[in-house]
C-alpha cells in the first residue's frame, strides 16, 4: 500500500514513474550501506520504482539503472543525486550519463533535486521517521 497520502496506489503517473538515486561510487563495499538503507526506505513509503546508480566503482551506471526501470515499465524517472556539493560529476559527469540514459533507456529522464551538505543522512532519517517527501521552498 502506498503510505504516501498525496498518491493513491494504481495512479497511472505511480506505476510507470522511477527514481534514481545517483551516488558517486567507491571501492570500499561498505561505502553503499547508508545508500542501501536510503533505498529501502524509500521503496518502503510509496516509491516502489527506484533504483541506485553509481557514477564510478560500484555497480549499476546509470544507464544500467535506468534500463532496469525501462524494463519494469518505467517511461519517466526522476535523478536525484546524492552528493555533498554540486561539483564536477554532478554538473559535468551526470547531464553526459543522462542523456545517454535518456537515449538508451528511458525518453522521460530529468535530472532532479541536489542534495547539499549532510542532505542523504538528513533524507535517511526522514524517511525512517516515516516521511515520504520533503519540501523545500
Amino acid at each position: 500500500m502506498n503510505k504516501n497520502k498525496y498518491l493513491h496506489d494504481g495512479d497511472a503517473r505511480l506505476s510507470d514513474t522511477g527514481l534514481i538515486l545517483f551516488a558517486h561510487g567507491s571501492r570500499n563495499a561498505a561505502w553503499r550501506k547508508p545508500f542501501d538503507r536510503l533505498l529501502k526506505n524509500v521503496r518502503r513509503n510509496g516509491t516502489p520504482n527506484a533504483v541506485l546508480a553509481f557514477g564510478e566503482f560500484m555497480q549499476p551506471g546509470l544507464l544500467e539503472a535506468a534500463q532496469t526501470l525501462a524494463a519494469a515499465g518505467v517511461k519517466r524517472a526522476v535523478i536525484v543525486p546524492l552528493f555533498l556539493g554540486g561539483g564536477l560529476h554532478v554538473r559535468g559527469d551526470l547531464p553526459k550519463l543522462a542523456a545517454e540514459a535518456r537515449a538508451r533507456a528511458i525518453a522521460g529522464i530529468i535530472p532532479g533535486v541536489i542534495l547539499q551538505p549532510s542532505g542523504v543522512f538528513a533524507v535517511i532519517r526522514a524517511q525512517e521517521a516515516g516521511c515520504v517527501y520533503i519540501k523545500a521552498s
